[in-house]
């Protein structure tokens, strides 16, 4: 037996299939966690695939790179007492079985119901296959000349390898949905035509335009968005140079490890909380440390100073005051030579193509979405990060699939 094979049996053996499966109330997916160990445990590891398949169709994706120190495994039993069961790793090890062996993923018979889904990403993706499971004929329109979204253009290979990545989009593309490249909507296409041409239409474009802090210095040479560097995968020139960059999150893990690995001298990650309140995955931030990735907590960035290219940022000590807010701690200001800043607290969407769609939106200035994921016009669909929801992977897909049956549920009334 293999070293992964063994490492994976002793993982599985210690899952003692909870009753009340805490762990699945702890996946945004609801995958039946306990469910499919079992069948891991008996060696049966297509069956174990075939019950992932029922939420999920990205389990190699989903178990490499999801937080699921906070989803699943923070909410396994064993942990109280013991150390949680590796779910991850586990899940991870079937959905690679799964492109090793070619595993299909279900389909029903062929319905003419034809569904447009804007994009390629994990929201899009998920509510593509979903929605060809079930018979539709779906085509994917993706603006750039790969799919994947920010699976492709956001997590670097160093996580998540393009082979899994392209196999797992092969095997729901496999489902016989059809891919048009190099097509964006609202340029190459708009949305009165999807209409025209498809029974409904599904929005997934995400949001990747870096948000700004709103001060001094943003717009001097040398200040990036995180998202766009990793997006548009051009990176200016790091060799010996100090970079700083700003945000708690995994783009801003993500950004500051690529940055280290093209030549970077030194690269500071700075936090206005603590450790323990960064969102990125635990296991992400100690590989962030181990490439030699420095971190800052409880500091804020003020200003950021040049003439025309980055040459100094202003910090200042931060604390949480007694409505638990950041708040800067007066007389601890002070100065730090940088060569470059890249801003990773967060992302949001491209307002010139959502006001172009003329569709309605919240308050917080994403689509607005009601319970069935359904726009102000009822043939529109829309799901991920385009409608503000939770920012992971897994969120996304949960997005996707609830989106892709709602989509059923309108089709089965207006096609009858």
């Amino acid at each position: 037996m293999k070293q992964r094979d063994l490492e994976i049996k002793i993982a599985a053996s210690k899952c003692a299939s909870c009753v009340t499966k805490p762990c699945q109330l702890g996946c945004p997916l609801n995958n039946d966690i306990s469910g499919f160990i079992k069948e891991v445990k008996n060696d049966n590891y297509e069956e174990a695939y075939r019950i992932l398949c029922k939420t999920t169709v990205m389990p190699a994706i989903c178990g490499k790179i999801c937080p699921y120190e906070k989803q699943c495994q923070g909410s396994c039993a064993k942990r109280i007492s013991y150390e949680a069961v590796n779910i991850g790793k586990i899940e991870s090890y079937i959905g690679d079985l799964a492109i090793l062996n070619n595993w299909k993923l279900p389909r029903k018979s062929r319905k003419n119901w034809k569904v447009a889904v804007i994009g390629s990403g994990p929201a899009s993706l998920t509510c593509a296959a979903f929605l060809a499971e079930e018979g539709c004929q779906v085509t994917i329109y993706e603006k750039h000349d790969y799919l994947g979204g920010l699976l492709y253009h956001g997590i670097p290979d160093f996580r998540l390898t393009r082979n899994t990545l392209m196999e797992t989009i092969q095997s729901i593309l496999d489902l016989g949905i059809k891919v048009k490249k190099n097509i964006s909507l609202g340029s190459d296409i708009s949305l009165n035509q999807l209409k025209e041409d498809y029974d409904a239409v599904f929005l997934g474009t995400g949001a990747n335009t870096s948000k700004k802090m709103g001060i001094s210095g943003e717009n001097l040479d040398g200040v990036y968005g995180g998202n766009e560097l990793l997006e548009n995968l051009q990176h200016p020139n790091y060799l010996n140079k100090k970079v700083v960059i700003i945000g708690g999150g995994n783009v801003a893990i993500d950004v500051a490890r690529t940055v280290k690995r093209l030549g970077a001298k030194e690269v500071i990650i700075i936090y206005r909380r603590e450790k323990s309140n960064m969102s990125a995955e635990v296991s992400e931030i100690n590989e962030a440390k181990s490439d030699k990735v420095k971190f800052l907590f409880k500091t804020s960035v003020v200003r950021i100073l040049g003439e025309e290219h980055v040459e100094k940022i202003e910090c200042v000590k931060t604390e949480l005051n007694d409505d638990g807010k950041v708040v800067d701690i007066l007389n601890t200001n002070y100065m730090m030579d940088v060569d470059c800043v890249i801003m990773a607290i967060g992302s949001k969407t491209d307002d010139t193509l959502l006001n172009s769609l003329n569709l309605e939106r919240d308050d917080t200035g994403y689509l607005a979405v009601n319970e069935n994921n359904q726009t102000s016009d009822s043939k529109i669909f829309a799901a991920g990060d385009l409608t503000g929801t939770k920012s992971t992977v897994a969120w996304a897909c949960r997005n996707g699939r609830d989106a892709a049956y709602s989509i059923i549920d309108y089709l089965k009334k207006v096609k009858v």
